[in-house]
């Protein structure tokens, strides 16, 4: 399964208040809890998880003082992966001088209500450290929080899956059924060209789609994009990012 990406724009993040520093790569992914209550309610309401991480970025900026929220990604109950710093970003929740050395990926789970991450929550995280590694030059390391630093982070659950290596639940790595996300959105205007396009272009013609397979993302794949958009009740924007590629794949035929 391709990594389903709540961009900053989707969950109505705010602006950060400075420039972040580069980070160029790492060794790696630490990971981590809320270190709080978090309500078991999450795992029924989506809405309620992109209420608390707009909470945690409030947290970030008007309490400690940050920029931004301190996480490169954020993973909730239902395998979805908000952006947080992102990319090639420091991230501020490591702790002082091991922010350079890991991203900070954070699971929705806290030391009361929620303790026990759900399986796809654990498949989020490994979706968001995959994510790191294909695009933002993180290292092969899987650690917690507390290793380095002084805190009971990323809680015991998160922390002993961790130690056993961060497997994916189910006895292995389930084989996706989208092809990786390509890494660029595909826009029109101007036309975006290219083998991703023709990819995307052909599954779309499986799915009964009208359309040439020639490479070229034009204003034609914009109207079939907006379509199949519409088709899914996602936001109708013409533009193929990683939700829209997935769904391509993924969504039940009509």
């Amino acid at each position: 399964m391709a990594i389903d990406l709540v961009l900053r724009r989707d969950w109505l993040a705010r602006a950060p208040r400075g420039d972040y520093t580069q980070l160029d790569s790492t060794q790696g992914v630490k990971v981590h809890y809320t270190g709080g209550l978090v309500s078991p309610g999450i795992v029924d309401d989506h809405g309620e998880c992109v209420a608390l991480v707009r909470s945690i970025q409030g947290y970030h900026m008007d309490g400690n003082g940050w920029i931004d929220i301190g996480y490169s990604y954020v993973s909730c109950p239902h395998r979805k992966v908000f952006e947080g710093r992102g990319l090639y970003h420091l991230p501020a929740a490591n702790g002082p001088g091991l922010n350079a050395g890991h991203y900070a990926v954070l699971g929705l789970v806290g030391n009361a209500g929620l303790v026990q991450p759900p399986d796809r929550m654990l498949h989020g995280i490994l979706d968001a450290v995959e994510y790191l590694r294909d695009h933002g030059r993180a290292g092969k390391e899987i650690k917690g929080h507390r290793d380095g630093y002084a805190t009971d982070c990323p809680g015991e659950p998160l922390y002993a899956w961790v130690r056993r290596g961060a497997p994916r639940p189910g006895g292995g790595t389930p084989e996706p059924s989208a092809p990786p996300f390509p890494g660029r959105l595909l826009t029109y205007p101007p036309v975006t060209r290219g083998q991703d396009v023709r990819t995307w272009q052909g599954r779309m013609r499986e799915r009964g789609f009208e359309l040439a397979v020639d490479g070229a993302y034009g204003p034609e794949s914009r109207g079939v994009c907006v379509r199949f958009q519409r088709e899914q009740g996602v936001a109708d924007d013409g533009i193929v990012g990683p939700v829209t590629w997935r769904l391509a794949w993924e969504a039940p035929a009509g």
